[in-house]
């Protein structure tokens, strides 16, 4: 890809995006910039029908140790002139003085994640606190070195939980750890956030990219891109829906659709005992409902 990132990396590996946070001497703290930039990368990849999976990890020893608290002036970027309401948010969410004034960027990068039709996978290599350890909640499967910790650090400085994290967190830990974390703002262990099921697996720090790849790539080859794309998002926005009901709703044009398609191909594959080759893409070939479902 030709994007000139200053504060992320991001490379094609056989299908597999890897997106590297990349500032390893200020072990790769958050900024606005670095918002803009991740942010552009998932928009991006969701269009580009030559990426298959994503990767996020982090440069040098840290994955990254929250907001770059030195950056001098507004540390988060908001505008402290305005005095915005809950509707005005709403309402208003993709004007310029509420984008850029006033919502959390680390929301606006996993609003970004979530809404990516591609499967995400976080390589937790080091330390993972505040922003660092919320931008990982949106991301499908999180692996983490052994050395890793993680710390939703919000209360010790005063200020609330971000990124969306107050909807994922509970989603994957439960409401009452989530608490517990967001509360005491302690600083997690690896093998903590193991036993709490917040990262599958602890990977020797060599190990954690390679482990990570080998995973993306069993998403992406012999497997349909357009049902991928479907199943992430069914997962998602299906799992928070209030009755099952519209859970099905979905999932019936989920199936016709796909049925009709690499379906077809993943049927007479298994018939012949042979390979599948599907040959969707996506966006192009996911069916008619799929924006107007998800927007």
């Amino acid at each position: 890809m030709s994007a000139n990132y200053q504060t992320i990396a991001a490379d094609i590996d056989n299908g597999v995006l890897i997106v590297t946070l990349n500032r390893p001497e200020q072990m790769n703290a958050f900024n606005v910039q670095m918002a803009d930039e991740l942010e552009h990368v998932f928009a991006w990849a969701d269009q580009a029908p030559e990426v298959g999976a994503i990767i996020v990890t982090g440069a040098g020893k840290a994955f990254c140790a929250g907001m770059d608290l030195d950056v001098p002036g507004k540390v988060f970027g908001l505008n402290e002139t305005l005095s915005p309401s809950l509707e005005d948010v709403r309402a208003r969410m993709d004007a310029p003085e509420i984008a850029r004034g006033v919502r959390d960027t680390g929301g606006r990068v996993a609003l970004s994640i979530f809404e990516c039709s591609k499967p995400v996978i976080g390589a937790i290599n080091g330390a993972a606190v505040g922003i660092g350890a919320t931008m990982l909640l949106p991301m499908d499967i999180r692996l983490a070195s052994q050395t890793a910790r993680v710390g939703f650090v919000f209360s010790k400085i005063g200020i609330t939980p971000e990124a969306c994290s107050t909807w994922f967190l509970p989603r994957i830990v439960g409401v009452s750890r989530a608490l517990e974390w967001f509360y005491s703002g302690e600083i997690l262990s690896a093998q903590a956030a193991y036993e709490a099921g917040l990262v599958r697996d602890l990977v020797a720090p060599e190990q954690l990219l390679p482990t990570a790849l080998k995973l993306a790539r069993s998403f992406v080859d012999e497997r349909s891109a357009v049902s991928t794309a479907l199943i992430r998002q069914m997962i998602y926005r299906n799992a928070a829906l209030p009755h099952p009901r519209a859970a099905h709703e979905v999932e019936s044009l989920a199936v016709f659709y796909t049925s009709k398609g690499d379906g077809k191909e993943g049927v007479q594959a298994f018939l012949e005992k042979r390979k599948p080759r599907f040959v969707t893409q996506t966006p192009t070939d996911l069916p008619d409902f799929y924006r107007a479902w998800t927007k």
